[in-house]
């Protein structure tokens, strides 16, 4: 399988937040917002500021009409909410600025994550990643992406998923460890543009491009997703919210007995994406805390 053309690193992702107080009006005020939108379009979270207020912000496809989205909130909350409505475009940037020179390779099960300067230091048994530092997050040095290797290396041991989704995929680390394990298609997207060409990039240069089929989407809103789907496992190392908002969806395209491997979660916020998915008929299998950070394994009903 080929990777479609690459998707132009130049393009904004259109962006609008308002300030709402506190964490459970922030909730309820995104789970409204989402309603009322489409999905396939646009995705909603709230999200925690410095000195503890929370906001709400939505991410869109396109260019949004503002007027509408002001009146959309004005009736998920209030005009003094609608009145605090900004609009921006968030141009692609680097969301990793750190090099990995001075960090050594990371082991997770069968995976080892590593950087240019160790490929001759790497054990032949192992299955090698190489990630940079690069335009988009994830360099298997973060705990989020330690425990969903773990929890795939567990996963691999036990069953041979055939249809694979990596949701969220950042440098494509996840994608490349199931691609190099399974030799089989894998299917990774990602809201920003810039990190669909920077999962690429990795996938080809760890030998697995034509396994992984990397393309742009918000959420479950594209068709790519019913047409390679159910999936037997879902890779979504993401954040709490948006992991919350996307548990139905999720369940949707999982397939009976399928696999979810959840993360990008603080550990308080699991309890609240557990019962996300639990009220869509996945059951916790197994669950991770490394490094401050919460990382889960869940399983379709059959």
């Amino acid at each position: 399988m080929t990777a479609p053309a690459p998707i132009s690193a130049s393009a904004p992702t259109f962006h609008a937040t308002c300030e709402v107080g506190t964490e459970a009006r922030a909730n309820r005020i995104a789970d409204t917002l989402s309603e009322m939108l489409d999905d396939g379009e646009t995705v909603v979270a709230a999200f925690e500021q410095p000195g503890g207020t929370w906001s709400v912000s939505l991410y869109f496809a396109s260019a949004p009409d503002e007027a509408a989205i002001r009146t959309l909130v004005t009736q998920a909350a209030d005009e003094d909410v609608a009145a605090t409505l900004t609009f921006d475009t968030v141009e692609p940037k680097d969301w990793v600025k750190a090099s990995l020179a001075d960090l050594v390779p990371v082991e997770a099960g069968r995976f080892i994550v590593h950087g240019h300067h160790d490929r001759e230091r790497i054990a032949p048994n192992k299955l090698r990643i190489e990630i940079e530092a690069a335009l988009a997050f994830g360099t298997g040095h973060h705990g989020t992406t330690r425990g969903c290797l773990l929890l795939l290396d567990r996963v691999l041991h036990r069953r041979t998923p055939r249809r694979v989704l990596d949701l969220g995929t950042g440098t494509g680390v996840l994608a490349i460890a199931a691609a190099k394990a399974l030799r089989r298609p894998i299917l990774a997207s990602d809201i920003d543009p810039q990190s669909v060409l920077v999962a690429h990039d990795n996938a080809v240069l760890n030998g697995v491009g034509q396994y992984v089929e990397t393309f742009q989407a918000i959420g479950f809103g594209s068709p790519r997703f019913a047409q390679a789907g159910p999936f037997d496992l879902v890779l979504a190392n993401i954040l709490a919210n948006p992991l919350r908002q996307l548990a139905p969806a999720m369940a949707r395209h999982v397939a009976p007995s399928g696999h979810v491997i959840l993360s990008g979660l603080l550990p308080p916020q699991a309890r609240s994406v557990i019962a996300a998915y639990r009220a869509q008929g996945l059951r916790l299998v197994r669950r991770y805390d490394l490094d401050g950070w919460t990382s889960l394994l869940m399983r379709q009903s059959a």
